[in-house]
């Protein structure tokens, strides 16, 4: 595959035959730890990724925006700056949806934007938990910002993109995606404390692989399962009479638990115990404490499969094939909202190779899915890229 930046010059050039002025960049993202804690106000260890949306711009002179995507040719999507224009999408279902909530978003605020005309171009996996809509979003934002020269810090693109999928866009979402994408950095992880959106940077030990597979898993209703496990965390956080989950500790709980509907205290003991794990975790990793990591990356596994109840049968033998082989040379579990989606694991280098051969030979067989196996780095976040020209343009003009 083509590199991302050249497709999105060559798509812009094609739709709107001229030359963008610049070209934006945004990482999907994967946890490491904390899943499903952004809507109790809990902490999640997560990574940037090397997988990026790639947005070419032109600027305009009106409030007009045009935008196309090669991951679903066909007609050019437009829209003018401004909520009310942003509201009423004509496919609730429309990719460019993010984009619209995104500038009703920051309309709403009273931020002004001129319009561009875009192309985008992504090789994050789509359906596959990594936050593509994530990264669009924040690829659109920073051009925003850049463009219009907001000078808008990456947390504020975040907390625009945020309000705007939840709003606008329709889309019930915490803003972990959002932040990742905007604010990672190179070979490490962030710890994000959803309640004060403060952040620390974890490094990744050198020694570690970071693998993610998708299991191929087709999940089904997983909107309504994901409001499910939200509204029964709300059930909890109101009988013990505090805002969410975090703020509970687990001696309160278990002094508590006969007050629960079991289902309840499940729920609650996944969340509760997930968000002690991810603070230890983010402190094993930046030890180099891998037997440690190895070890809490497994009890997270096993409360979302037995606690909360968000993993499947395949989801499960995936997450075994790799641990039967790193043993505490590294950490695997499931890493999405559940039901499917991917797993990551931290791998020794030494074991990589081992791991995607045992996936390989027994995941299809067991399952009758073919996994994607995808080796990748912690990354930067969202930036402008320093050029638009080709390697092409650039030996036309010497």
């Amino acid at each position: 595959m083509s590199d991302p930046a050249q497709r999105a010059n060559k798509l812009f050039i094609q739709t709107f035959g001229t030359k963008a002025d610049g070209l934006y960049l945004a990482p999907g993202r994967i946890n490491i730890m904390g899943e499903n804690a952004h809507f109790n106000e809990g902490f999640v260890l997560s990574s940037a990724i090397n997988f990026h949306t790639v947005i070419a711009v032109k600027r305009r002179n009106d409030q007009q925006f045009r935008a196309v995507s090669d991951a679903f040719p066909g007609h050019i999507q437009e829209w003018r700056f401004g909520k009310e224009d942003c509201m009423i999408p004509a496919d609730p279902k429309a990719w460019v949806n993010y984009l619209k909530g995104f500038s009703a978003s920051m309309a709403a605020t009273g931020l002004p934007a001129t319009g561009m005309d875009l192309s985008i171009v992504s090789s994050v996996p789509l359906g596959a938990g990594l936050s593509s809509s994530g990264a669009l979003e924040i690829a659109f934002g920073t051009a925003v910002n850049d463009i219009n020269q907001l000078h808008l810090s990456p947390l504020a693109i975040a907390q625009i993109a945020q309000r705007g999928e939840n709003q606008y866009a329709g889309y019930h979402c915490g803003i972990v995606d959002q932040m990742i994408s905007a604010m990672g950095q190179q070979d490490k992880a962030l710890l994000i404390d959803c309640f004060d959106l403060d952040s620390e940077a974890i490094t990744i030990p050198q020694s570690l692989s970071l693998l993610i597979v998708n299991s191929n898993v087709q999940r089904q209703a997983l909107e309504p399962q994901y409001q499910l496990r939200a509204l029964q965390c709300q059930q909890v956080a109101s009988h013990f009479k505090l805002d969410a989950l975090s703020h509970l500790t687990l001696k309160k709980l278990e002094s508590g638990k006969d007050t629960l509907d079991e289902v309840l205290y499940r729920r609650a003991k996944h969340i509760v115990t997930e968000n002690r794990r991810t603070q230890q975790a983010a402190w094993a990793l930046e030890a180099g404490n891998i037997k440690k990591l190895s070890q809490l990356m497994a009890q997270s596994h096993a409360s979302m499969r037995d606690d909360f109840e968000i993993t499947v049968p395949a989801i499960d033998y995936l997450v075994k094939i790799i641990a039967d082989v790193i043993g505490e040379k590294g950490g695997v579990r499931m890493a999405s909202t559940g039901f499917g989606g991917c797993v990551v694991a931290l791998v020794d280098h030494h074991y990589t190779d081992t791991v995607i051969r045992a996936i390989e030979n027994q995941y299809f067989s067991h399952t009758q899915l073919e996994a994607n196996i995808y080796l990748c780095s912690a990354s930067d976040g969202a930036k402008r890229l320093e050029s638009t020209l080709s390697p092409l343009n650039q030996k036309k003009q010497h």
